[in-house]
């Protein structure tokens, strides 16, 4: 089975294009878990446009000629509800039993090694078993497996790091995010404390913290780690360089000036490389910067499906749909003391009910600074000055540092 995997490898590797900064580090990354994948049964799972049933029993094909993986191919039907194609209970069976005797094969190589061989082999013979584990076992026997590599007692800091970074991949490829989150930060936490990280690891980690971020809804820490790899991005193992694209534009889209917005994403070098592949999200951008805020809205339409079909972008859409809507209004807003509802409905391409409902829902939140005179059918701006808003914050925190002082004192008494 390894050697019918390897005959493959050149075939897939000629297949696929890979965008960004070579790596060797990248290169020598486990194939598998495939992360195309996962963003392909994220589609499944949450019905995006375009998914039907041909869609369906190709995925269903991939796991179980390409990874001969029995029980993810178990794991699918039961979270679709299908009986899926292509692999009978039987198939199954007699595949778990080529597995295991395959993984019989691989410890004995790992033993092999430990009694006559060095530390550099034993690593070697681990690594193969944990990504055979990735490829065709379940989440936990993988885990297992790279935590056996993690336990060798001569393993570099940096082949932990790698391996930290795998086992992030097992897990969020089944959607653990949280274990996923936990490998990182301990990875994190070796190449700045253990001196592991050279700076291609760093830099790959990087890409890895900042799409956990995204999943966290920490948009501003994952906008400053995300845009700062647009330039030297290598991680083709967990997503390709376009979808990166997407993650940098969007969470940067909430909180870059429009100067900033321009530089950075509109005439970059490297957004207009894969501009013919993401047409949605640079339309919505070029809108916003452009002011033209009825075309923003259709974009925002068009954008909405490519958010739903993303794993990264998908469990937080309303909030992305919301926020999109808040950043355009605030724009629009900053260049009036006051304006009127039809106005901005004209702007928009909406009418004034739809102004209305949305931006008093946005106002009475405290997202926008204004009022509207539903009377006079006015929108007022209400902008505080730089030292109003900075008391007013002041105010907060400090209410909020007195709870906690509180709240810990009322512990100490106990």
């Amino acid at each position: 089975m390894v050697a019918m995997d390897e005959d493959k490898a050149p075939e897939s590797k000629a297949e696929t294009k890979k965008q960004g900064q070579p790596s060797a580090a990248e290169e020598g990354a486990s194939p598998y878990p495939k992360m195309a994948l996962a963003q392909e049964i994220h589609k499944l799972t949450v019905k995006a446009p375009g998914v039907d049933d041909a869609f369906q029993a190709k995925v269903f094909e991939k796991v179980a000629t390409e990874l001969e993986n029995p029980s993810l191919y178990k794991l699918l039907q039961a979270q679709l509800g299908v009986g899926g194609a292509g692999l009978s209970a039987v198939d199954q069976t007699a595949m778990e039993e080529k597995h295991a005797k395959h993984l019989e094969e691989l410890e004995a190589k790992v033993e092999d090694a430990k009694e006559n061989a060095g530390d550099m082999e034993v690593m070697d013979a681990r690594v193969n078993v944990a990504r055979f584990a990735a490829q065709s076992l379940t989440q936990e026997q993988t885990l297992e497996a790279y935590q056996k590599l993690l336990d060798l007692p001569k393993i570099s800091s940096g082949k932990k790091i790698d391996a930290m970074m795998e086992s992030s991949r097992v897990a969020s490829f089944y959607g653990d995010n949280k274990k996923s989150a936990e490998f990182i930060d301990r990875a994190q936490k070796l190449a700045t404390e253990g001196g592991g990280g050279d700076w291609d690891r760093r830099n790959r980690l990087k890409v890895y913290r900042g799409l956990s971020r995204l999943l966290e809804r920490d948009i501003k820490g994952a906008a400053a780690l995300l845009i700062d790899c647009i330039a030297t991005f290598s991680c083709n193992e967990i997503c390709t360089y376009s979808e990166f694209i997407v993650y940098a534009i969007v969470s940067n889209l909430l909180s870059l000036s429009r100067p900033e917005m321009k530089a950075k994403l509109l005439d970059g070098p490297e957004v207009l490389s894969v501009a013919t592949e993401i047409p949605e999200v640079l339309k919505l951008i070029r809108s916003l910067y452009d002011c033209d805020y009825k075309g923003y809205l259709h974009a925002m339409v068009e954008v909405e499906p490519v958010l739903q079909s993303d794993r990264y972008l998908q469990p937080h859409l309303a909030f992305w749909m919301r926020e999109l809507h808040i950043l355009a209004y605030k724009q629009f807003l900053d260049s009036y003391q006051s304006v009127t509802l039809q106005a901005m409905a004209d702007a928009f391409g909406v009418s004034t009910e739809f102004i209305d409902h949305h931006a008093s829902r946005f106002i009475a939140a405290g997202r926008l600074s204004a009022k509207i005179d539903k009377y006079g059918g006015v929108v007022v701006t209400n902008r505080p000055d730089l030292k109003n808003a900075q008391y007013r914050e002041m105010i907060q925190k400090g209410d909020v540092l007195l709870n906690r002082i509180q709240k810990l004192a009322r512990v100490v008494d106990l």
